[in-house]
């Protein structure tokens, strides 16, 4: 379709490239402690996307992988280690990192698991404690 939304990224080094197609079903922040860790950063910029929606068009053979429990599978460049996507098969999206999308007009809407947070965030965004309900958390909304 011509007037499909179609963003591309890749990874560092480049040996890896994907691409979105349509529109993201979730932007925000994501302040949990595996999220900085594998992000090395205070907070983790994410975009969600339907599986069928993010494809691997470069460098498939060159993707690693670690899965530290069954909600994600986290992709990178074997070459660069540049970080590349997140698998979640129990709710049903791939996260691609915002920041590996080229002139991609990331619009955040949500912070989650802000009780983890290492770095407070004025913003005006609505902070969940962990996870909406409907992704198998609390629901519950903290002050900013």
């Amino acid at each position: 379709m011509q007037n499909e939304h179609r963003f591309t990224g890749r990874c560092l080094c480049g040996a890896v490239q994907l691409e979105v197609v349509g529109k993201p079903a979730a932007m925000g922040y994501c302040h949990c402690s595996s999220c900085r860790q594998w992000s090395a950063a205070p907070v983790s910029a994410f975009t969600m996307w339907a599986p069928g929606a993010v494809s691997i068009t470069r460098g498939a053979d060159q993707i690693g992988s670690f899965q530290k429990t069954e909600r994600a599978i986290r992709r990178w460049c074997r070459s660069c280690g540049g970080h590349v996507l997140t698998d979640h098969p129990t709710w049903g999206v791939v996260h691609v990192h915002a920041a590996v999308l080229e002139k991609f007009p990331f619009d955040p809407r949500v912070h989650l698991n802000y009780a983890e947070t290492v770095l407070r965030m004025r913003d005006g965004l609505p902070k969940m404690k962990d996870m909406p309900s409907d992704m198998g958390g609390s629901g519950i909304r903290l002050p900013e």
